[in-house]
């Protein structure tokens, strides 16, 4: 469904990505761990067309989508909620929720969807006229998740959807996530709650200094004692 072969950015001088390979099936849920600076972010907007590669492929569909835009991307159904949510703060809900199907021409399907966001998220159904900026920040991120799921993905790009919530808020968000897989959605999740990742996950990648330096099965990988040390705690 999904596929970043060697790709490579640059950024003045330093290379940030150096080479990184990574595939995702067809419905699969596959997430991409590292510390801060590994180069997490860069490869989601890279292959969100934010930023421009130094080399390498990104493959969408069985299609290379390396030379398209952003907005092509998205229209092809590349879609991604990015760090820190970034809802338009003086915006309603409701208005945020419409600007995720900016780009979709069948009214119809768009009226579908939304009625489909606010019974995923009830919250956002009852604050639909209420300013984004006040929602609370699990709030955000669910509002942020509704506006990409308006933009009817295919692959769905989740940049640290945890950052920064409660506990609470966390749990939640990774069971909407599992629902979201569940009706068909095929995600990349890039989270530094690598536990909470790893439980969801189909696959996992860890990334260390622009580089892949493991992949295999969740459970693989939490038998590991370098993934359980840098990352669990263990």
């Amino acid at each position: 469904m999904f596929e970043i072969r060697d790709l490579r950015v640059n950024f003045g001088g330093i290379q940030a990505l150096k080479g990184i390979s990574l595939e995702v099936q067809a419905g699969e849920i596959v997430t991409l761990i590292g510390a801060n600076g590994a180069g997490k972010t860069t490869t989601l907007r890279t292959a969100s067309g934010l930023e421009r590669p130094a080399g390498g492929q990104i493959w969408l569909e069985g299609k290379d989508i390396s030379r398209t835009s952003a907005q092509d991307r998205v229209k092809r159904g590349l879609v991604q909620v990015p760090e820190g949510r970034r809802v338009f703060p003086r915006m309603s809900v409701l208005e945020n929720l419409e600007l995720g199907a900016f780009l979709r021409r069948d009214r119809q399907g768009v009226a579908t969807d939304l009625q489909r966001v606010f019974d995923r998220f009830p919250v956002l159904a009852d604050r639909r006229t209420q300013d984004a900026g006040t929602l609370s920040g699990g709030e955000q991120q669910m509002l942020a998740m509704g506006r990409a799921l308006m933009a009817a993905p295919k692959v769905l790009l989740l940049d640290e959807p945890s950052m920064g919530l409660a506990p609470l808020f966390v749990q939640e968000i990774f069971s909407i996530i599992a629902g979201i897989n569940e009706t068909g959605t095929t995600i990349l999740l890039v989270e530094q709650n690598a536990n909470m990742a790893l439980q969801v996950a189909n696959r996992a990648y860890v990334m260390e200094t622009g580089k892949i330096v493991l992949s295999g099965l969740p459970k693989d990988l939490l038998a590991t004692e370098e993934v359980r040390r840098a990352y669990l705690g263990g």
